[in-house]
């Protein structure tokens, strides 16, 4: 077998039956990788039922729960149907959110006696509840494929790490299996069959190869930041059989190398939707596959972005017709485009001012990007170019670390470590709290992510998409030093009139209006400064610091306010220190007292037609300076 055709390491095996010899070829074959089911199906329940009440969409009762040991433990209460749900959780300071104790949630018929907790159940009877058609099935579908997938990995065998706090961020990816804390289809993975998640799910942290094509300039776009050489990365990464591969597609096709753009394309999309939508150009050989290239990676959280092994290269970011989070996880060609001229864009900003230099914020840039033109195909196939093939590489993280320092996602920090059998054992955190300090180790965290954040607002007028998965923190021996942040080429926003430095600004391509009819919330420029704010504090501040906030409160007794203290505390101190921004700080008022921010499950019940929004108290409002002034 030639090196080019050498297959990757097989995937570990599942056992098929108790006592039986294992085979990779039947997942849940055995009784055992049922254990956690209970479990699970508790959780994507209650996940479920946790949005419904947050969001405005069920009436319920709530009343104290003083057994609970926690302040604004709360015991909730509602009938849909002829069944009653009764669950412990917390009714948050912070936004008000809601959070439910999964594990206690309990069903009850009409006559009081108790009910299985059952998503099939739940599910008939909140359609009982809303009203016939109410749900509908493509959401039904996600739930049932999020506790399914969900499932498998909690069934996969753990890695056994004595101390997983010393492992490394790309590690980290796929040690953190919890997923999306609020988002009830967090893990629905739609269009993987459960071979696929195996395969390609970071949980299960297998190797993989992506395969490379060779499309004609003409159907193709490409760019990438100054300095940048594209075809040196693609050479590198793509290895000398594919490039072989390549001489001869050029002489076949007497084309010139800069007549051809090499594309690199996830296995799995490959084969579940580029040979059917692109059978045309391949039946012909104006496109071509070459074959699987050299490096090798394993998935990321977010799953289609790649991390090269034993190496710092680039992480690679690709295009997947895969629905996760209710989100198709294509790449379209205007954000590919885009990405390099918002990194240089962000770079600039940072490298020219002071305080952004000396606060030692990174920016993980998008270097270089490409992807397939949808416009040089007819009209009628633009559905099956368009998104379709596209690439992003990224900066490693690696190459911003000293040799004692270690990088964490935002969202382990939240997170437990797992016993053998894959359950929930302890706080990832706890060993650092203990080391540093419950106050200062919180104070440290909340002071070196909010900065990159504000300043990038207030200074400069660029409101950022920065959840806990687009958050990474750089520490040594678990003391936050800064952090780094990732995912531009859709997660800015601004307003061309609120720029500090309009001049500096990138010139961008528009948003197709066919993409925007889609999604009506992917845009990055805008004329409302509201909007610019929103989208940092909703990513920032309503999902990564209250799912931080409320961690640290039911795990290790930080008061809530206390929390939102710290993070006022570092507003106004930034405020006071850099006063020539004042205007600004009125104008992105992040003391305001409320926040708009997206109602994730109404959204999915009831349709973007009207928007699904829902307006949230503001934990930071309390601590408000004494002067306000309108924008």
């Amino acid at each position: 077998m030639s090196s080019h055709e050498r297959a990757l390491p097989a995937a570990p095996m599942i056992e098929a039956a108790d006592g039986a010899a294992p085979s990779a070829d039947m997942p849940f074959a055995r009784a055992s990788q049922w254990r956690h089911h209970e479990r699970i199906e508790r959780r994507v329940v209650g996940q479920l039922l946790q949005t419904l009440l947050y969001e405005a969409v069920l009436p319920f009762e709530a009343a104290a729960d003083p057994q609970r040991g926690v302040s604004g433990a709360t015991r909730f209460t509602l009938t849909l149907g002829k069944r009653r749900y009764r669950v412990s959780g917390w009714q948050c300071h912070g936004f008000r959110l809601i959070r439910l104790e999964h594990s206690s949630l309990q069903a009850e018929e009409q006559g009081g006696d108790p009910a299985p907790v059952s998503l099939s159940q739940f599910l008939e009877d909140l359609e009982a509840a809303l009203g016939d058609g109410a749900i509908r099935p493509g959401f039904v579908n996600e739930l049932t494929q999020t506790l399914v997938k969900d499932l498998q990995s909690s069934a996969w065998p753990a890695p056994c790490h004595a101390s997983p706090q010393a492992l490394d961020a790309d590690a980290l990816e796929q040690y953190f299996t919890d997923a999306h804390s609020y988002h009830p289809c967090y893990k629905s993975r739609l269009g993987f069959s459960l071979r696929d998640n195996q395969r390609y799910g970071p949980e299960f942290a297998q190797p993989l190869r992506v395969v490379w094509l060779a499309v004609p300039a003409r159907l193709a776009h490409r760019g990438a930041v100054d300095g940048e050489s594209l075809d040196e990365r693609i050479a590198q990464e793509a290895g000398p059989q594919v490039l072989a591969r390549l001489g001869d597609y050029l002489a076949r096709r007497r084309l010139s190398r800069h007549e051809v753009v090499l594309m690199p394309v996830h296995p799995w999309q490959w084969e579940n939707a580029l040979v059917t939508a692109l059978h045309p150009e391949l039946a012909s050989g104006e496109i071509a596959l070459l074959g699987e290239g050299e490096t090798t990676y394993t998935a990321q959280q977010s799953i289609r972005t790649l991390a090269p092994q034993d190496t710092r290269q680039a992480y690679l970011k690709l295009a997947m017709s895969l629905t996760n989070t209710s989100s198709t996880r294509i790449l379209a060609r205007h954000t590919v485009t885009n990405a390099p001229a918002i990194t240089e864009w962000l770079k600039r900003l940072i490298d020219t001012d002071e305080t952004a230099r000396d606060a030692g914020f990174v920016i993980l840039g998008e270097v270089a990007g490409v992807a397939l033109d949808e416009r040089a195909f007819p009209d009628a196939r633009h559905d099956d170019a368009y998104g379709k093939v596209g690439a992003i590489w990224r900066q490693n993280v690696g190459e911003c670390l000293a040799a004692d320092e270690r990088a964490v996602p935002f969202n382990g920090l939240s997170q437990f470590t797992r016993d053998a059998e894959g359950a929930p054992a302890a706080p990832f955190i706890a060993p650092w709290i203990e080391r540093h300090g419950l106050e200062a180790w919180t104070r440290q965290l909340v002071n070196v992510a909010t900065l990159p954040i504000i300043h990038l607002l207030f200074a400069e007028g660029v409101g950022m998409e920065s959840h806990g998965q687009n958050i990474v923190v750089i520490h040594r021996d678990g003391w936050p030093l800064r952090v780094a942040l990732k995912d531009f080429h859709d997660g800015v926003r601004f307003s061309p009139a609120h720029l500090a430095r309009p001049e500096l600004a990138p010139d961008l391509e528009p948003v197709p209006e066919r993409h925007a009819a889609l999604n009506r919330n992917s845009f990055i420029v805008t004329d409302d400064p509201d909007a610019v704010r929103d989208y940092s504090c909703d990513a920032f501040f309503f999902i990564a610091l209250a799912e931080m906030a409320i961690f640290l409160h039911r795990h290790f007794g930080l008061d809530e306010p206390a929390f939102w203290a710290m993070a006022a505390d570092t507003i106004k101190a930034y405020q006071r220190a850099h006063p020539q921004h004042a205007e600004r700080y009125r104008c992105f008022d992040v003391f305001a007292p409320t926040w708009e921010v997206e109602a994730l499950t109404r959204r999915r019940l009831f349709g973007d037609d009207d928007p699904q929004v829902k307006h949230v108290p503001n934990p930071l409002a309390a601590f408000a300076p004494e002067e306000e002034a309108a924008c």
